[in-house]
């Protein structure tokens, strides 16, 4: 979920586009571990005061496309991904609960 700041960002067309053009350029691939993607992360922390900034907010060259693993190995110190008891993410970042499997419709 974004915070209230960065939504104005999230859902510009700029955005959009640019996160598109990033996933392409990498072919859905984690840029980490050649798994398949997750999330367009910003390798500059964006917050309130540089959210507006192009040059960090929409600049292809800071953003990375990354896993859910990797993703949570960068902003939390561990692949272990933080969920509710009975509950984990599966390899596509899916909510399940443990024991289930979720079956992704791939190209």
């Amino acid at each position: 979920m974004a915070r209230p700041w960065a939504k104005k960002l999230y859902n510009s067309s700029a955005w959009k586009k640019l996160r598109k053009a990033k996933i392409e350029s990498v072919h859905g691939l984690c840029e980490r571990c050649e798994k398949p993607g997750y999330i367009v992360h910003h390798k500059i922390v964006l917050n309130a005061k540089n959210v507006n900034d192009p040059l960090i907010a929409l600049n292809i060259n800071v953003l990375e496309y990354l896993c859910i693993l990797c993703h949570n190995t960068e902003h939390m110190g561990t692949a272990e991904p933080i969920t509710a008891q009975g509950t984990a993410f599966d390899e596509y970042g899916n909510l399940i609960k443990v024991g289930e499997t979720f079956e992704r419709w791939k190209l």
